[in-house]
């Protein structure tokens, strides 16, 4: 009895270490899972043509780092007001704000034509934000934040991520703290508090 169990023992140890080498890409020797796919750029913006002209403003300052101040910032929204708008503060040092940017490249070329996407660049030096930049292209601008002043215009905390959901009419319906894990947890978001 003894011997069975310690055979029915080895044997499930030896089924979890398989289990485990295969969720974790394979075993020693085996190929290792492609790359993702860098994002192409010139493919979202080709992919965003036909936008209505305030988010077709947009998509032609795609990746750019404008310079601004909560003035500029809160007139470029009043220029999107008719548009559902998505706000994310970002910093290049920020970890999690790294971790949701290929999820933010992709939902905001599939729903560019009808909402609007801004990012916010705070508390970050203009070379570390535009080496980031290159590394995470995004269909859309950011605007420098370096003291924060446009964020408080928005009412958000200083932590990093933080995404802002403002309505057609400028009002923000919601602030999500924190990183995005997938697009569909930000799909989700854009669809119950932007319509």
């Amino acid at each position: 009895m003894r011997r069975a169990l310690a055979l029915l023992a080895v044997a499930a140890l030896a089924g979890l270490v398989v289990i485990g080498l295969t969720q974790a890409g394979g075993t020693a020797g085996s190929p290792s899972r492609a790359e993702p796919a860098r994002f192409d750029l010139a493919a979202a913006q080709r992919q965003l043509q036909g936008a209505p002209a305030p988010l077709a403003e947009l998509h032609a300052q795609s990746n750019r780092l404008l310079e601004g101040d909560p003035v500029a910032f809160e007139r470029r929204l009043r220029a999107l007001r008719g548009h559902p708008v998505v706000v994310n503060k970002w910093a290049s040092w920020c970890g999690p704000c790294r971790a949701e940017l290929p999820i933010f490249q992709a939902v905001s070329t599939a729903r560019g034509r009808e909402v609007a996407f801004i990012g916010v660049n705070a508390r970050d030096k203009r070379p570390a934000a535009e080496r980031f930049a290159a590394s995470f292209p995004v269909p859309y601008p950011s605007y420098e934040d370096p003291d924060e002043k446009i964020a408080r215009v928005l009412g958000v905390p200083s932590n990093f991520p933080v995404t802002v959901f403002i309505d057609a009419e400028g009002e923000t319906a919601f602030v999500h703290q924190g990183g995005y894990g997938t697009r569909a947890q930000l799909a989700a978001d854009i669809e119950q508090h932007l319509g």
